[in-house]
């Protein structure tokens, strides 16, 4: 899976944490984004939006809407990056993640 082009904004930093925030399985944006998680073997929390209102407040108080998929990027610094869109989650997780999975 490699035809995703843009450039995430976001840079890997080891002892990073990570949670992607979901809707359900039948979302197709959020299918795609797991198929990459599952893919590579990446370990990161899932955070379903509606069976978890907690989750759903976090990311609308964050990002001003309730879109779904958003992977969010704790640094070890503290510094927290929002990225939303399923095809830079993608980008970002092959780039940073697909030699680990080899």
């Amino acid at each position: 899976m490699n035809f995703f082009k843009k450039s995430a904004s976001a840079s890997f930093e080891p002892g990073q944490k990570m949670a992607l925030y979901y809707y359900y399985d039948g979302c197709p944006f959020c299918s795609m984004v797991m198929a990459y998680v599952n893919e590579l073997g990446i370990d990161l929390e899932l955070r379903n939006i509606m069976t978890e209102p907690s989750y759903r407040r976090e990311l609308v108080e964050a990002r001003g809407r309730g879109t779904v998929p958003v992977l969010r990027i704790e640094y070890p610094s503290g510094d927290e990056h929002w990225m939303p869109e399923s095809r830079d989650i993608a980008k970002y997780l092959q780039d940073n993640f697909q030699s680990a999975a080899a």
